[in-house]
Order: C-alpha cells, then sequence, then structure tokens
C-alpha cells in the first residue's frame, strides 16, 4: 500500500520534478557529490545496469559515461513518461523486480530509500537479481544528518533534535522546495540501513560521504 501510495504521490509531481526540482540540483559542480559517488563506488564497466527508482531518468548518462547501459524500474508512470527518452523503462515495483534471478551484472539507487517504506525487500530483490561477481551501489540522504529531526535551513549549522532514533514517515521537512514536503519521506537509522544489507546477503565493500559542510549523501558499495 504504501509504496503504491508513492507511486501516486510522484505522479502529481512529476512535471515540476523534471522542469524545476532537477534542473536545480544539477549544478557542474555536483554539491551533494552524487556523481562522485557514482563513479567511485560503480566505476567502468560494461552491460546493462538497472536502476531502481529510476524516476526521470536523470542519471542514465552518467551510467552510459561509465560505458555501461542504463535501464530504469520505477512505480510512478508520470516519472517513466519523462525516463522513457533517456533509457529503457519498465513500470515496476522494486520490492518485486520484474528481472531473472542473477540477470544484471551492475545496480544503482539513487536517492530513493526514503521513497521506499520496504526498503529491506528491495534489497533482498537487488540480491537476487545481480549476477555473480555484480556489483549494487547505494546512494542516498545521510541517514544521520538529513530527515524530519534534521534542520538545514542554516547552511553553515545543521541542528540535530530528537527523532533520529525513530523509524518511520513524515512529511515534515526544514523546506518548501524540495521533495520532502510533497511526498514525504522515510527514515532508516544508519545502524537499521546497513543491517538491511547484511539481511539481504549483501557484502558492503565500499563506502562515501558528499555534501558538507555536514554530510548529505551516503553511499554504499555492495557485492
Amino acid at each position: 500500500m504504501e509504496q503504491v501510495m508513492t507511486g501516486a504521490a510522484y505522479d502529481e509531481i512529476a512535471d515540476w520534478y523534471e522542469t524545476e526540482f532537477i534542473p536545480a540540483q544539477s549544478a557542474p559542480d555536483d554539491p551533494l557529490g552524487i556523481h562522485d559517488a557514482l563513479r567511485e563506488l560503480l566505476g567502468p564497466g560494461a552491460g546493462p545496469c538497472l536502476e531502481v527508482g529510476c524516476g526521470t531518468g536523470a542519471y542514465a548518462g552518467a551510467v552510459r559515461r561509465l560505458g555501461r547501459t542504463p535501464v530504469g524500474v520505477d512505480l510512478s508512470a508520470g516519472m517513466l513518461r519523462h525516463a522513457a527518452g533517456r533509457l529503457p523503462v519498465v513500470r515496476g515495483d522494486a520490492t518485486r523486480l520484474p528481472f531473472a534471478d542473477a540477470a544484471v551484472p551492475a545496480v544503482i539507487a539513487m536517492m530513493v530509500h526514503t521513497d521506499m517504506p520496504g526498503y529491506p525487500a528491495v534489497l533482498r530483490e537487488v540480491r537476487r537479481v545481480l549476477a555473480p561477481g555484480g556489483v549494487f551501489v547505494h546512494v542516498g540522504v545521510h541517514p544521520c544528518f538529513c530527515g524530519a529531526f534534521a534542520d538545514r535551513s542554516d547552511p553553515a549549522v545543521t541542528v540535530i533534535r530528537p527523532g533520529y532514533r525513530e523509524r518511520g514517515f513524515s512529511r515534515d521537512s526544514w523546506t518548501s522546495r524540495g521533495v520532502r514536503d510533497k511526498v514525504g519521506a522515510m527514515h532508516f537509522p544508519l545502524a537499521e540501513l546497513l543491517g538491511a544489507f547484511v539481511a539481504a546477503g549483501l557484502t558492503a565493500d565500499g563506502f562515501a560521504e558528499g555534501g558538507g559542510p555536514t554530510p548529505i549523501t551516503f553511499s554504499v558499495r555492495a557485492r
């Protein structure tokens, strides 16, 4: 039910996301370190790279620059309407990926785990579809410094209020110019997030943090 609600919420904001939000986030200096993390942790390769929760396909070009072939899956038909011109896409639930076992050599999840209440189940599906020797890269908001408990309204200071340890969904946001006040966000404390990788049978072998002065993104490479 929560997955369906998230898809419907993104259907409503898909045009705004494509025309306003993504261009505003695409500064050439990569202030959140998203593209740096993808280059560092995924790296060059060949063959298909499945993006779970691909949205409008904003990262398809970055995947191609690494020599890989992007393929996307997302629940939101509205977002996929914009993505279809950037990469091959299929509409589907990330907790039941429409791909065969051991089918793809690489999987990425870019800034989406807070949109997926069932992210532990998503990680189990990632493990299922990864080919032997395959790599998975998770790039997401930093669970310690981003969420309903974190006030980032002052660029120089992040204020952490009570709530970090509370797993759950919230629409609270320090800004009205982002995504979270519109569709909400699921928060997983860091230990729970990393524990979900272990429970899924994924072994982490690389990490990165991006943005500042307090980190905004937290990235994991797993196999």
